[in-house]
């Protein structure tokens, strides 16, 4: 919880307390679940909380706004970002029914009245549309255009950067985007830049303009 305080020290006493229960929620449901492994739970904090909430370095969501977290497994990056911005609205979604259901508790039991998390896939979205996608360790990044694509945004943009995709990456990112389309727009920002554990000195944001 402390690194959590280390980068966040402005947070009010409620989220203090989310973030704290955090160990437990996650703990309880990985005995029933597996959700994060053995070894990693041991640095959730670290490793999955704090790695989350890199987004909100990168961009302050504001009230109102609506983002989508796709294939967010156990509730990262949306959890922590939830947490963390109560006037911005989250939607959590994820194919597999078990980490759904976790992760709705998991909402309930934190008192985030401002996320919802729906088994659903990201194609099969319809009608709804987002300011920002958020993702994290999901898939590479060509597919994850095909499954945001033009129509999973708004078309009024309110924020420093236009509506498009923030994606939390690791590995050859230069392959995935080279791999893109000709003309699609992309920044990389290294976590390193914001984080001084040796944990974030391969990892990344990818930013891809809708």
């Amino acid at each position: 919880m402390q690194i959590i305080e280390k980068y966040f020290p402005d947070l009010t006493a409620e989220q203090r307390q989310q973030f704290a229960d955090l160990d437990r929620l996650y703990r309880d449901w990985n005995a029933k679940v597996n959700l994060i492994s053995r070894k990693d739970i041991e640095n959730l904090y670290e490793r999955h909380v704090l790695h989350s909430l890199a987004i909100a370095k990168l961009m302050r969501f504001k009230p109102g706004a609506e983002i989508l977290d796709i294939g967010t497994g156990g509730g990262f990056p949306g959890v922590p970002l939830a947490i963390l911005m109560p006037e911005t609205k989250f939607h959590l979604i994820d194919g597999t029914l078990k980490k759904i259901k976790v992760v709705q508790d998991v909402i309930e039991q934190l008192g985030l009245t401002n996320a919802k998390a729906e088994q659903v896939r990201a194609e099969e979205l319809k009608q709804t549309r987002f300011d920002f996608v958020v993702t994290r360790a999901v898939a590479e990044l060509d597919q994850l255009r095909l499954w945001t694509a033009q129509r999973l945004y708004k078309p009024k943009e309110s924020h420093s950067l236009p509506n498009g995709l923030i994606a939390l990456k690791g590995g050859n990112l230069k392959a995935e985007i080279k791999a893109l389309p000709k003309g699609e727009y992309t920044e990389t920002y290294p976590i390193s830049d914001f984080f001084e554990e040796a944990y974030f000195q391969e990892k990344y944001m990818v930013y891809l303009q809708a």
